[in-house]
């Protein structure tokens, strides 16, 4: 990964700063690539950028339907939110659907990512709770999943737990990986992470946008009907759906960025080598704009992502980040 080109960089006047070096890949449900570039063979853990597939055994289960799940509470089941009041109030909603508590989550307590939403539990003297973690909407989805199918919630986190299996096997058909051989890892909400090569990835986002793919139907209506649900207030990833609502686009920690694009039958994978969140954002959104598949509209808000301009505490243009790629 050390030899991938830079696909990003930082400058500070007119003088390059920082750099970021990274791959990614662009492919259609037959796993043909459109464009790619780095790296394209070693693994590399996706984190959250695929829990979409860990919404789809609670659709093909019937669970969704069985406990009357809407489109808004699908849309956090696939969520890296910031655990915004409105978050909150979808989380509580499938877990009452669907039998279960806050006292069912095994993915850990973290503060808000909003400093409005920080100031107001420290004001109420309330310390933050599951419910207010990022992944607490995946994490209801899989606690309903597992109530459907009268499995015991205790230890739905492990990946021997018929959950996570459920997961591994979802990974595996969608994105033509050996499970059983991939890198494993503990993700921050401690379900398991598969290692895999951003073709995979790739692949696996192009296969959900099949119209005959129930789940992955309702999957990417639902992330577009409700982009907030994904990420909250000052997010990349809600903010450039709601102007483009053909796009489905999610982060993973580390620097991913995956997706699809359903209306071309596209996914795409993307990796900054170092982690970088904003070195990906402006990528992810160039390689974007390079595929012919947008309105004008929508390339000109391509555009707009493909560069971010740094300011100083004063408000002075200090700089920019800024996607190298094709």
């Amino acid at each position: 990964m050390s030899d991938n080109p830079v696909i990003a960089h930082v400058t500070r006047g007119s003088t390059v700063e920082s750099r970021h070096r990274g791959a990614y890949v662009v492919s259609d449900a037959s796993g043909k690539v459109l464009t790619s570039v780095g790296d394209q063979a070693t693994p590399i853990f996706p984190r959250s950028a695929i829990k979409a597939f860990q919404c789809v055994p609670l659709i093909e289960s019937g669970a969704a339907d069985h406990f009357g799940l809407n489109d808004e509470e699908i849309a956090l089941c696939c969520a890296s939110h910031n655990g915004e009041p409105e978050h909150l109030r979808v989380a509580a909603s499938i877990l009452a659907k669907s039998g279960n508590s806050e006292g069912h989550y095994e993915c850990g307590a973290h503060w808000p990512h909003e400093r409005k939403d920080v100031i107001e539990l420290a004001r109420s003297h309330a310390e933050p709770r599951a419910i207010h973690n990022n992944c607490s909407g995946k994490h209801a989805g899989m606690l309903a999943f597992a109530r459907h199918l009268s499995f015991d919630t205790a230890g739905y986190v492990k990946q021997s737990h018929p959950v996570q299996k459920a997961v591994a096997a979802t990974l595996a058909r969608y994105c033509d990986v050996d499970i059983a051989a991939a890198p494993v890892g503990i993700d921050g909400c401690s379900v398991p992470t598969w290692a895999m090569p951003l073709p995979n990835m790739a692949l696996g986002f192009a296969r959900l946008t099949n119209p005959s793919d129930k789940a992955g139907q309702w999957i990417i209506r639902a992330v577009r009907n409700h982009p907030f649900m994904v990420a909250g207030s000052n997010r990349f990833d809600t903010d450039i759906m709601q102007k483009i609502p053909r796009l489905f686009i999610k982060v993973g920690a580390e620097g991913v960025y995956c997706g699809c694009i359903a209306h071309a039958g596209l996914g795409f994978a993307l990796k900054c080598d170092d982690g970088s969140i904003r070195g990906a954002e402006v990528a992810v959104a160039q390689v974007l704009l390079g595929l012919d598949v947008w309105s004008d509209e929508e390339r000109g808000v391509l555009q707009n992502h493909a560069t971010t301009k740094l300011s100083n505490w004063n408000g002075i243009e200090v700089g920019v980040v800024e996607s190298l790629t094709n």
